[in-house]
């Protein structure tokens, strides 16, 4: 692996697992709501890793939930009208999959805004939730990726070796291509034993019936 195939890798603490944020249902795994940041500035063939709590007592304490290598990036609008993510759109009524769907933002071109579909970032009914709004139109676009593991509740300890690439509390970790990172290539190359790809076990919190996220 050369240094100029290596990009950037963005780290973050998944704080709720429901399988909205990320939503990591076949074939493809997608960013779409919340952290902005990471959404806006992350590039195609970056990798996102989404990490347990780093509180002491907790299961998922240095465990790796998820790892993508970007594989696409668009809008909004784009995400909601390609044919290849309608199965992403939140169903209300249907199955936990279908009720944690992350398309759930599409533009109005009629009232120049954005809408917020009834869904996990909605309140009941459909009511706009304008915290969760606010946070996620921050960014426009969607990270997508159909080369990626999630390990849901199946977590994975991380080697000590890549404690360093773990966020510890809010926000997200940066590291760059600049100096060609070593840690980077390194966890590569060990995500890429597992033989077992995409979606390998379901959500931590997908053993509750559906929640809404307040935004706090």
């Amino acid at each position: 692996m050369k240094c100029g195939d290596i990009l950037n890798l963005f780290s973050y603490v998944v704080r709720r697992d429901y399988g909205f944020a990320p939503n990591p249902f076949p074939p493809f795994c997608t960013l779409a709501t919340c952290k902005p940041i990471i959404r806006n500035i992350t590039n195609i063939n970056d990798w996102v890793i989404g990490t347990g709590s780093t509180a002491e007592k907790s299961p998922f304490k240095n465990k790796l939930i998820y790892a993508m290598k970007v594989t696409q990036k668009m809008t909004y609008d784009d995400y909601w009208n390609n044919p290849d993510f309608q199965y992403k759109k939140a169903v209300m009524n249907g199955s936990l999959r279908q009720q944690y769907g992350d398309n759930i933002y599409h533009h109005d071109a009629a009232h120049q805004q954005y809408i917020q579909e009834n869904s996990h970032h909605s309140l009941a009914g459909g009511i706009v939730n304008e915290l969760n709004y606010n946070r996620d139109l921050t960014s426009q676009y969607v990270l997508i990726s159909d080369y990626y593991w999630y390990f849901g509740k199946s977590a994975v300890l991380l080697p000590s070796e890549f404690e360093n690439l773990i966020k510890r509390g809010p926000g997200f970790k940066k590291i760059d291509e600049k100096n060609c990172s070593a840690i980077i290539r390194e966890f590569i190359l060990w995500i890429e034993q597992f033989s077992d790809r995409k979606f390998i076990d379901c959500p931590a919190l997908f053993n509750r019936p559906f929640e809404r996220y307040d935004g706090r």
